[in-house]
């Protein structure tokens, strides 16, 4: 089943952070228009898997799948061309974009500066799998892969770049360094907007509960933002997820006294787009306050959620999910649902709920994927 450390965000419910403001409608109506104007656009599904919500006891249960985003297999595509596009604007000149990566966001910023007519050079750290490497490499960006663990890689691409007169893209924030951070969030916003919408469409309930991963928080910051910006005072509840050997958010709600918390070390664990330790400040200042609950969940809760969404129950469409993608959700879904039901009564998943999960990538290292849900020791389909 896997280890899971749980708990309620003691900061709940605290005044949303001005930096909320920054993901609304309006931005992501911008972000979507742009996106809508590339030769490679297409709306991503949105995936309705009654037979798992009942199997859950569960209202409804949504997941919006970006593994198909632009043919790169994941969603960084959105927001590493949005930020290019803004960054470019009126500069006729060539420029090196440059950046550290566990794997998605790299892949993404080569194929949209390539697709500028820009060069690429992107740092990976120690342990990455070679099909991730081989991926970006193919995009036409010089890859680097360190000796060091993620947080570490993200320094050594900055020294570069400026050493370089290189442009860094990066898609954390720290002091000094904000605006890139927030056009690459702002670029996230068009899935988002899009699955609201989907919803709507299809007369779906409003969603109840929005689970969320996250590595350095960019990704769920923004998502968090805009349900927020969305829905208001009705928002869902919001509920965070990460490796428990990255868990930083986990451990800075944990701290209690609101700064935020690092986690050193090799950061070990299968879910590699999650393998970061020290979190953006931006995505703390804005999930602190809208988050309802924290989860530190090792590789197992991962895969297991991969293997019941390789195996659909009757009806269900297959999601081929990644480590770090909605196979996150589903696994923690089946563990607070199935096996701990008092973390089910805690967080208010009933009959009436309605859940929305992003699956943020499918089978970016099919190895391990392939390892995952096709080895031994794979449970049963969920009836």
């Amino acid at each position: 089943m896997g280890k899971l450390k749980w708990m309620a965000n003691p900061f709940a419910g605290e005044p949303p952070s001005g930096l909320t403001e920054r993901f609304s409608l309006k931005e992501a109506k911008r972000a979507r228009s742009f996106h809508e104007s590339l030769p490679a656009y297409a709306e991503t599904p949105l995936h309705s898997l009654g037979g798992l919500a009942r199997a859950f006891g569960i209202g409804g249960l949504y997941i919006k799948n970006e593994s198909g985003r632009f043919g790169l297999g994941a969603f960084k595509g959105l927001g590493a061309s949005y930020a290019l596009s803004r960054l470019h604007e009126g500069n006729g000149e060539p420029v090196t974009f440059a950046t550290a990566t566990d794997g998605n966001h790299g892949k993404g910023l080569a194929w949209a500066a390539r697709e500028l007519g820009q060069r690429a050079v992107v740092f990976l750290p120690a342990g990455s799998a070679q099909e991730r490497v081989d991926a970006i490499r193919e995009q036409g960006a010089d890859v680097r892969v360190t000796q060091l663990n993620y947080d570490a890689t993200v320094r050594l691409a900055e020294d570069e770049a400026v050493r370089s007169g290189w442009l860094l893209v990066q898609d954390t924030a720290w002091r000094g360094y904000e605006e890139i951070p927030r056009l690459i969030m702002q670029g996230y916003l068009t899935l988002i907007d899009e699955a609201f919408d989907q919803m709507e469409e299809a007369g779906a309930p409003p969603v109840t509960h929005l689970f969320l991963q996250a590595g350095v928080g960019s990704f769920a910051a923004a998502m968090a933002a805009y349900a927020r910006n969305r829905m208001e005072e009705s928002a869902p509840k919001i509920i965070v997820m990460e490796p428990d050997k990255a868990d930083c958010f986990y451990r800075s709600a944990l701290k209690g006294d609101g700064a935020a918390a690092e986690v050193g070390g090799d950061l070990d664990t299968m879910m590699a787009g999650l393998a970061c330790g020290v979190p953006s400040p931006d995505a703390w200042q804005i999930l602190r306050p809208l988050v309802s609950h924290f989860a530190s969940c090792s590789d197992e809760v991962s895969a297991n959620g991969m293997r019941i969404l390789s195996r659909p129950s009757a009806g269900n469409p297959r999601v081929v999910s990644g480590e770090s993608g909605a196979a996150v959700a589903v696994g923690l879904l089946d563990d607070i649902c199935r096996v701990n039901p008092k973390r089910a009564a805690e967080l208010g998943l009933d009959e009436r709920s309605v859940v929305l999960a992003i699956n943020t990538e499918g089978d970016t290292d099919p190895g391990n994927y392939r390892r995952i849900t096709g080895g031994m020791g794979a449970r049963p389909r969920i009836e």
